[in-house]
């Protein structure tokens, strides 16, 4: 038998595809030592390392949290150089993940994300993600409260080790009190407000997470309340004809929005300029001690208040997750582990910082740790964590996002 010549450009093929094999082999085999080594080994190779967090970067008091706080503590206690990376959306991050995976692309330049919800599904779904990590984290197994429904689950999708809670937040308005003297506790008193008060309310645009928050709350309201939609969206025959009357909501206020509706803020961050300006009387926020920040920082009036609806308001659990390809792995655990500290976490509550709550069990605290995260002054635009905390509602699985995201685009945007 003759045995053929190999031309240079398919030996060269063969070579980059046998590399690339075994890149993805000796990849695979680190981060499996990793996952089985003990924390003294993971902090010993984490030093040095410099971590790429990326992240949405559209708040000046988180990102100042993350530049002023958090990263100089990992210098100085682990020398790790933590670098903060902003995106628009965290469907940014999650794409050039797939475009890398695709590509092969094994050492990359995330090694942070900071995400939940559907991002978390897609990535999870799509093999985007490091591993189990989150059960090696000494600061997740000592006060992380593991059984909790809003821990173990993000957005009703098994979370099982492959992100670590950073923070719960809960959906408030917030008004200028000076401008809404009583607040509307339903949606029905809201759309009285609006009509009465033309130009004066808004809310983002899809698909930007708040925009959308506020939105499934008039789904609960409209539509008779959340229990319905525990079960899968796929599951439900009539779920088009189930959110009419979400939209004939949303259409009915559109003309007594502000610019009558013709457009809508392209962000929160958009919206939180137009009413610190007080071309509108009433944001929105998925942390409730942000608007308290921003006070503090001079953007918003001292006559802001924030304030519930009667049925509660939608409350979940943002994660810190480690990508498949992380160059610094080890020093992306000691990253976590730190901002899982009761110290990070008191830090991160104060509104002089960010305002955003803790992802800690409280009981699980010493007592001198209570006492820090509880003598936390969280101003007086924040409700007491205890009204917070009994006015909580469920989030939707991922599964509804896309649906109402894409239904809004079709049923009110378009109108």
């Amino acid at each position: 038998m003759k045995i053929k010549t190999l031309t240079a450009p398919v030996l060269l093929a063969f070579m980059l595809a046998a590399c690339s094999a075994q890149s993805d082999k000796d990849a695979a085999q680190g981060a499996g030592e990793l996952l089985a080594s003990d924390w003294q080994e993971i902090t010993d190779t984490a030093k040095g390392q410099e971590v790429n967090m990326y992240m949405w970067g559209g708040n000046d008091n988180i990102n100042r949290y993350l530049d002023e706080w958090v990263a100089p503590r990992l210098k100085e206690l682990h020398d790790i150089e933590l670098t903060r990376v902003p995106v628009s959306d965290a469907q940014d991050f999650i794409s050039q993940l797939l475009d890398e995976k695709s590509a092969g692309k094994t050492a990359g330049s995330m090694d942070i994300i900071w995400i939940n919800g559907e991002n978390f599904k897609a990535a999870k779904d799509n093999g985007l993600l490091f591993g189990d990590f989150a059960g090696q984290l000494p600061n997740f197994n000592e006060y992380i409260d593991q059984d909790a429904p809003e821990i173990s689950h993000d957005f009703g999708e098994p979370v099982e080790g492959l992100e670590a809670p950073w923070g719960k937040a809960q959906f408030v308005l917030v008004r200028d009190e000076n401008k809404v003297e009583n607040p509307p506790g339903s949606m029905d008193e809201l759309a009285e407000w609006v009509h009465e008060n033309p130009g004066q309310f808004t809310y983002p645009a899809l698909p930007d997470f708040t925009g959308s928050a506020f939105i499934r709350h008039v789904l609960y309201e409209t539509t008779g309340g959340y229990e319905q939609y525990e079960q899968p969206a796929a599951e439900i025959d009539d779920l088009e004809s189930r959110l009419e009357p979400m939209w004939d909501y949303l259409n009915d206020i559109e003309p007594y929005l502000w610019r009558e509706g013709e457009t809508y803020p392209e962000s929160l961050s958009k919206l939180d300029q137009l009413y610190a300006s007080g071309e509108v009387a009433m944001t929105m926020s998925y942390d409730p001690a942000l608007a308290a920040s921003e006070v503090l920082q001079g953007r918003f009036p001292e006559s802001t208040r924030t304030f519930l609806l009667d049925a509660g308001t939608l409350a979940n659990t943002h994660f810190l997750s480690i990508p498949f390809n992380s160059s610094d792995k080890a020093g992306a655990m000691v990253a976590i582990n730190e901002m899982l500290s009761p110290e990070a976490q008191t830090a991160k509550l104060s509104p002089e910082n960010w305002g955003d709550l803790s992802a800690l069990d409280l009981e699980k605290l010493s007592p001198e740790q209570q006492q820090a995260m509880n003598e936390v002054d969280l101003g007086g635009a924040t409700l007491p964590l205890e009204e917070l905390e009994s006015n909580r509602l469920p989030e939707l699985s991922s599964d509804y996002i896309e649906i109402i995201e894409k239904g809004w685009m079709e049923n009110v945007a378009k109108e």
